[in-house]
């Protein structure tokens, strides 16, 4: 039996801004179905990486297919069709502070579907219920926590039932315990609805509790310097400098 091709395909991909290159000729897959970890130090091109694979910066050159569509090559409409089958978590949760939770998870299902004004008020209080906010359609994002507004954005996300779901340091400036609960949730969408997630993060806890896959890119050789499961790679870290991310903090 043939292996099943990857969902995502990035070949001989170099990112950055004009001249500036933050990563050179970088090649991964992602696999249907895995939560799959962008990882490495501050400023290496990680959420660069995310934008260009959604289409929110071009490439300097190289090649992104997703689910076998050239998404880096497609034109305006054909990348709006891709795109509708992702989502999007930023890293802020970026929701619209003058509008209900409700009013924020509606606006895909308003812009992308012809849904009657009733049925997309169902399905956005099922969104909300799904991340555990039942009862706060009515809720402004200044009345919530941080943790309730990132599982809001979540909600958003996943309006347009996503196969896959991106997301940025989802876990930026939670606590841990509220952390660990997204991670949780993030969890439980993969195994109850096959979302297949990409996360940029340097959180060693979710790196370790969720992730099944990853890369780490490294700043100084604009290159990808690891990549497998974050276990294994901290077991059998093929470099000094991937191990040094993946044990720091740990006790000597």
């Amino acid at each position: 039996m043939s292996k099943e091709a990857p969902l995502i395909s990035v070949s001989n991909l170099s990112i950055g801004y004009g001249d500036y290159v933050l990563m050179k000729d970088i090649s991964f897959s992602v696999s249907r179905g895995e939560i799959f970890f962008i990882m490495g130090g501050s400023g290496c091109g990680k959420s660069t990486l995310l934008h260009v694979l959604t289409g929110l910066i071009p490439p300097l050159s190289g090649k992104i297919s997703i689910d076998g569509a050239n998404f880096s090559k497609a034109g305006e409409k054909m990348r709006h069709k891709i795109m509708q089958n992702c989502g999007i978590l930023y890293q802020s949760g970026a929701l619209f502070s003058s509008m209900t939770l409700s009013e924020n998870v509606a606006l895909p299902l308003q812009q992308y579907t012809d849904y009657s004004p009733g049925l997309i008020k169902e399905l956005t209080s099922l969104k909300l219920a799904l991340v555990g906010l039942a009862g706060f359609e009515d809720f402004y994002p200044s009345e919530i926590s941080g943790g309730m507004c990132k599982r809001a954005g979540l909600a958003r996300a996943l309006a347009l039932d996503p196969e896959i779901l991106y997301c940025d340091e989802p876990s930026a400036g939670l606590d841990p315990v509220s952390s660990r609960l997204l991670d949780d949730l993030i969890l439980d969408l993969n195994h109850s609805l096959g979302t297949t997630f990409v996360i940029v993060s340097h959180e060693l806890a979710s790196i370790f509790n969720i992730g099944t896959d990853s890369i780490f890119l490294d700043g100084d050789t604009k290159s990808i310097m690891g990549r497998g499961k974050p276990g294994d790679l901290l077991r059998n870290p093929p470099n000094d400098v991937v191990r040094r991310f993946l044990t720091r903090g740990a006790k000597k």
